[in-house]
C-alpha cells in the first residue's frame, strides 16, 4: 500500500474536483481518496452571525462514479491510497490535463493506520477490535458535520452489497 498527497496549487471549484475524483476512481489501484481543504458550511457556526445561513456558490452535490456526495470543504488537497506504485504516472497524468496552474505530488505516509489511545477511550475495546481497519483515520471526531465519510463503491459487488446491506 501506498500514499500520495496531490497538492493542487490553487483551490479547487466543484466541477473540477468532480472531474479528478471521477478519473482518480476509474484507476484499478485507488483505494480511497481523502479530500482537505477549508470549510464550506451550511450555516456560520459562531460570532454575531451565529445560526445564518451560508449560501456558498460551491457549496455544491457532485457525482462521483455515480454517488452524490455534498462537497462540505473547497477542495485544496488530496490523500490517495493505492494498492501499490503502478499507477502513479496516471496520477501525475490526470494532474497535468485538469490543474494547468500547477500542482505537487508527494509520496509518504499521511493518514493513520492503527487505533490511537483517544479511540479506545472515545469507542471502546470492543468497538475498535470490531471497526474496519480501512475506517481508521478517516474522521476528525471533533468533525461537527453529519457525516464526514462517503463510501464510493469501486465496482458493481460493492455496490449489490452495499444495496443488500441497506435493504436488510
Amino acid at each position: 500500500m501506498i500514499e500520495i498527497e496531490v497538492f493542487p496549487h490553487r483551490y479547487l471549484k466543484a466541477k473540477t474536483t468532480e472531474k479528478f475524483l471521477n478519473k482518480a476512481y476509474s484507476l484499478d489501484t485507488v483505494e480511497r481518496i481523502i479530500i482537505h481543504g477549508e470549510p464550506l458550511p451550511k450555516t456560520v457556526y459562531y460570532g454575531p452571525a451565529k445560526g445564518t445561513p451560508v449560501n456558498h456558490p460551491e457549496r455544491k452535490e457532485i457525482n462521483v462514479h455515480g454517488v452524490p456526495v455534498e462537497l462540505t470543504v473547497m477542495a485544496g488537497r488530496f490523500w490517495i491510497t493505492l494498492k501499490d506504485d503502478s499507477e502513479v504516472d496516471k496520477i501525475e497524468e490526470i494532474c497535468k490535463s485538469l490543474f494547468p496552474y500547477g500542482y505537487n505530488i508527494s509520496v509518504g505516509k499521511f493518514t493513520r493506520d492503527k487505533a490511537t489511545v483517544t479511540d479506545y477511550i472515545k469507542y471502546g475495546e470492543k468497538l475498535v477490535n470490531m471497526m474496519d481497519k480501512n475506517m481508521i483515520g478517516l474522521t476528525d471526531p471533533r468533525s461537527k458535520y453529519e457525516s464526514a465519510v462517503k463510501i464510493i463503491p469501486k465496482d458493481e459487488e460493492d455496490n449489490k452489497t452495499e444495496k443488500d446491506e441497506k435493504e436488510k
